[in-house]
């Protein structure tokens, strides 16, 4: 029996919903950012807790949403580093196949989570 191990690459959760966080599902995108943000981005982000990234994001690995899951498309080259630094990155849950913005994750075209307060988010591979 051959089990499927997954390990996790980034986790983190969700501290704060901007009064205007939720207004991206219209273009299918989230914006998150750690505490430090700016108070002018505030209001159109998930705040969240910046935590280390452990490995290299790569196509294929999973963004898992509480229980939704998103299979990864494309990841931006600044997406590493400031998820790492900032927490500031934005999904954008359209499955375009190639990196347009480098600070974007780009996920598979599946249902807009819903993300609250205490949300669990997190990247896996395997």
């Amino acid at each position: 029996m051959i089990e499927n191990i997954e390990k996790t690459v980034f986790e983190t959760q969700v501290v704060e919903v901007g009064q205007d966080a939720r207004d991206f599902k219209e273009i299918k995108m989230a914006i998150l950012f750690g505490n430090e943000a700016p108070d002018a981005l505030r209001p159109s982000c998930y705040l969240i807790h910046v935590t280390p990234v452990a490995t290299d994001i790569k196509p294929g690995m999973t963004l898992v949403i509480d229980n939704q899951t998103y299979p990864i498309t494309a990841v931006g080259n600044e997406v590493q580093t400031n998820l790492s630094n900032l927490g500031h990155i934005a999904i954008s849950f359209t499955g375009a196949t190639k990196a347009e913005l480098p600070g974007t994750l780009y996920v598979a075209d599946r249902d807009y989570p819903v993300i609250d307060v205490d949300s669990n988010i997190k990247i896996v591979a395997g």
